[in-house]
């Protein structure tokens, strides 16, 4: 007969030994586990793109994983290039406008200003006693603040080629998911099976759904919006717009949105192009920067067929939480939590006893 304290202390020691394989095995990758994230996701979302892919090759999966792997690698090289070009190509009109800053000055602020609700007297004052100064005056009163980010940059100079390094690592890692994409994805089903039977597969499924829903979502949008900024940046002739398209849809996929771009081009169009087209651009930029409050929330639910407040709070407080990546790991948890909640509450809630020989209902 087996002692229950020996049986208890196996168990124990067992549990113990697994916990410790778990935590040791995650501290080893901890230096691999974001990219191994931003790979999975990368890889759910985009795994019908390869598919076809493959299919067009004849069924060979090597040359789609190549072209998805190049892909990947695009999205950083090609916006990076074109930054660069422009910044080269342009390099002798900055110097030259920098250079032509402390004589320029800055013209009286316009009568609309002092409309503006609560603080337009406020704004008002600001501007003329700005223009007043001049814009060697403004300089010096922002040289201790432009030392302040010069030393921030100094300090992280090193970050940018970190990001490289795991964007790279994440596009590695995207390549062995994609060659074995049904292997993993067979795996993962079989865990989750283990875990809770069918339900555990159907949790896998949602999983993934969610995941392609919100990669919808955000990319779709990110490409709305900064397509049309750039469209409206065009029709009132701010310079170099293309870049500036460049870099909204790079805010867009940071969830930082486009609105920082849009209103910064808005007050060189006010001040350069007159009341107009700053009015336009103040208009436009508006829309646009709101209008993925509307959107995202449709386009990922045409993913994941999921209640969109359920959405809502999964792709902004996962982002709080997580950071970038929380918008995917965010409603992926929700929506698992919710379908799992929602099956429990309407399954039985009660098992029915059976009727006593009398035929009187038990508890009656």
């Amino acid at each position: 007969m087996i002692n229950p304290r020996q049986d208890l202390a196996r168990i124990t020691l067992s549990v113990l030994f697994i916990g410790g394989l778990i935590v040791g095995s995650l501290w080893i990758l901890r230096p691999f586990l974001a990219a191994l994230i931003w790979a999975t996701m990368i890889v759910v979302a985009t795994w019908p793109v390869m598919r076809r892919l493959e299919a067009a090759f004849g069924g060979r999966r090597a040359p789609a994983v190549a072209v998805m792997c190049l892909g990947l690698l695009a999205v950083l090289i090609v916006p990076l290039g074109v930054a660069l070009d422009a910044i080269f190509a342009h390099t002798g009109d900055v110097a030259a406008l920098v250079s032509k800053l402390p004589e320029t000055a800055l013209p009286a602020a316009p009568a609309w200003l002092g409309k503006v609700p609560l603080v337009g007297g406020r704004a008002t004052a600001a501007w003329n006693e700005v223009a007043s100064e001049g814009m060697a005056g403004l300089a010096e009163r922002a040289e201790p603040y432009a030392r302040i980010v010069a030393t921030w940059l100094t300090s992280h100079a090193g970050s940018f080629a970190l990001v490289v390094v795991q964007f790279v690592l994440i596009v590695a890692l995207s390549g062995v998911l994609y060659a074995g994409g049904e292997s993993w994805a067979a795996w993962v089903r079989r865990f989750g099976e283990r875990l809770a039977d069918e339900q555990g597969s159907r949790m896998v499924v949602l999983a993934g759904q969610a995941i392609r829903g919100v990669a919808l979502g955000v990319v779709v949008t990110a490409l709305l919006q900064s397509a049309l900024g750039g469209i409206g940046l065009a029709i009132a002739g701010v310079p170099f717009a293309g870049v500036l398209t460049a870099v909204m849809f790079a805010l867009c996929i940071a969830q930082l949105g486009p609105i920082l771009v849009l209103l910064g081009a808005t007050a060189w169009a006010y001040y350069s192009l007159g009341a107009g087209w700053g009015t336009f651009l103040l208009v436009w930029s508006l829309v646009v920067g709101l209008m993925d409050n509307f959107v995202r929330p449709v386009l990922i639910r045409r993913g994941a067929d999921l209640p969109l407040l359920l959405i809502f709070a999964g792709v902004i407080g996962g982002m709080i939480a997580f950071g970038i990546v929380g918008i995917f790991i965010g409603p992926v948890v929700l929506a698992v939590a919710y379908t799992l909640l929602d099956n429990w509450v309407s399954g039985p809630t009660a098992r029915q006893e059976p009727a006593r020989p009398d035929g009187v209902q038990a508890g009656v």
